[in-house]
């Protein structure tokens, strides 16, 4: 009789290439969710893209709902657990404010193709009971950052006649559309155009 350790030795090296095959066929299918859109993208042209047949991508995904999902909630996992972070260790609010923008720059690095299905096709899957989180993870991402900037207005450290919705949404939009023109092999890090948004955004462009 085999013991269960001795099992489960022997079947990690295939639970492991089986976890980083799942991987590069997420990214494939993430990259073109993202350039194609979702519903013109079919599991035909992901499995063409891997280099495999239409029903071999079925071993591994049930659809290509579960794919954008799992793409998805990798994604928002990853951004509410950083964005708590920043709130919990961050001592004032405007250091809040710039780490909450630059680790949402940090994620444009980490998950382009998931930011992109997200500002692109959030409102459409969110009309499907799978995706009926979407738009509660949208609406915590504003808090977490109206938060910040109403404290941050308490305090003298924003000013006051600024409307704080229109301000996150500024914000957001700046930081979120960079995923349709950053290079990641241009001129610019991900770091130095973070910097320079901070500039922009705290210091003003007019010279004083």
């Amino acid at each position: 009789m085999v013991s269960t350790k001795r099992l489960s030795a022997r079947n990690r090296p295939a639970r492991e290439n089986g976890s980083e095959r799942r991987a590069e066929l997420l990214a494939i299918a993430g990259e073109l969710f993202a350039t194609r859109g979702f519903l013109a993208t079919t599991v035909r042209d992901i499995a063409d893209a891997a280099g495999i047949l239409s029903g071999s991508l079925y071993h591994h995904f049930d659809s290509k709902e579960a794919m954008v999902d799992e793409i998805l909630r990798e994604f928002l996992d990853d951004q509410r657990q950083a964005n708590a972070k920043i709130i919990e260790e961050a001592e004032d609010p405007r250091t809040a404010l710039t780490e909450l923008i630059k680790r949402s720059y940090a994620a444009l690095r980490q998950h382009p193709a998931a930011i992109a299905i997200f500002q692109n096709e959030a409102n459409y899957l969110a009309q499907f009971e799978r995706f009926d989180y979407l738009p509660g993870v949208a609406d915590e991402f504003e808090k977490t950052w109206l938060k910040v900037l109403q404290e941050g207005q308490k305090s003298g450290v924003f000013r006051e006649d600024l409307n704080a919705k229109l301000t996150y949404r500024f914000i957001r939009d700046t930081v979120w559309t960079t995923v349709h023109w950053f290079n990641p092999n241009g001129k610019l890090s991900i770091k130095s155009i973070a910097d320079q948004y901070i500039n922009i955004l705290c210091d003003g462009i007019v010279t004083r």
